[in-house]
């Protein structure tokens, strides 16, 4: 089967995932030919651009409806997506028609237009900027109203990762350092990554469904719904996670201690969770930043993920 996978896709699995990434370039074409067999529809399009992990076009259906094929290359951000779509059931997020547990594709809603809330140019992100502030507010709400207690999830679905085992890796992270990282990072800020390491560890309330990754550029315009949710990355954790992504790149902005004040207020309140909660989970995710920025030799992003803890300190 001829596939149309953008080259900018490509290069980012093989840069991303190496051998394997390569391998699964190589059996992509056998394995969307199997399940447009399987679930009987027909690709109609070329692969859409601006991913870095998936194979996704558009397909039409034996009713002749059409319907969007994702083939993901699995990492641990992404294997809950779709334990995720089935907890949401389509409720303010695409729906997962299929799914099949041998190479972790689905057969998705194709939400059209399919325009960003927000676009995303990467960094800084956009979303702090004063004209987003009643996006960032619809977005706080949407991000509430998916939040859920996981139930029914077929055996046979990758299990929701834990937001408790990010914390542990962040422990691990930030207590056994490199020497050369420990000189970038300013001793009060690894001593609140340990406190907070300590204080997040324990979940604040049921672990419900939440998502790592709340930029607004994975909210979309459709026809369903004025907006709809795609590609989420879903975790298992207390309800202040969702915020933590918000809050830091809202920071990013303007990163001082008054934007994160207002931003930490704001946000929290949008989404109904603790703010002392949701600022400690946005400080850690900005600490994180901070390591593979430098893992990364990117020296502006390491500055600017500096600039945003601080704030959130």
């Amino acid at each position: 089967m001829t596939i149309s996978l953008p080259q900018d896709v490509a290069d980012t699995i093989r840069e991303i995932f190496g051998e394997r990434g390569k391998r699964w370039l190589r059996d992509l074409p056998t394995v969307v030919e199997e399940l447009c067999a399987q679930w009987d529809v027909t690709l109609i399009g070329d692969g859409f651009s601006g991913g870095t992990h998936s194979f996704v076009a558009p397909v039409r259906r034996d009713d002749d409806s059409t319907a969007v094929l994702k083939v993901p290359v699995i990492d641990p951000e992404n294997i809950g997506e779709a334990a995720g779509l089935f907890c949401y059931a389509g409720e303010g997020a695409v729906r997962m028609y299929e799914f099949d547990s041998g190479s972790n594709s689905m057969l998705l809603e194709w939400a059209k237009p399919g325009t960003e809330l927000v676009y995303q140019p990467g960094f800084p992100s956009l979303e702090g900027e004063a004209r987003n502030i009643d996006k960032v507010e619809f977005a706080c709400t949407l991000y509430k109203r998916l939040r859920r207690e996981p139930a029914g999830i077929p055996a046979d679905y990758p299990a929701l990762p834990l937001a408790a085992d990010m914390v542990s890796q962040w422990t691990r992270m930030f207590s056994d350092m490199k020497p050369e990282l420990a000189q970038l990072i300013p001793a009060h800020l690894r001593e609140l990554a340990a406190d907070w390491c300590a204080r997040l560890r324990v979940p604040d309330g049921p672990l419900l469904v939440v998502n790592r990754d709340t930029h607004l550029g994975n909210i979309i315009a459709a026809e369903r719904e004025p907006w709809l949710l795609i590609d989420p990355k879903a975790y298992l954790g207390e309800a202040a996670f969702d915020a933590g992504f918000l809050i830091m790149i809202q920071v990013q902005s303007w990163p001082t201690p008054e934007q994160a004040r207002t931003v930490v207020e704001r946000t929290a309140t949008g989404m109904e969770v603790d703010p002392e909660r949701a600022r400690g989970w946005a400080f850690m995710r900005a600490m994180e930043e901070i390591v593979w920025a430098h893992e990364d030799q990117e020296p502006e992003d390491l500055a600017l993920h500096l600039a945003v803890a601080t704030a959130l300190a």
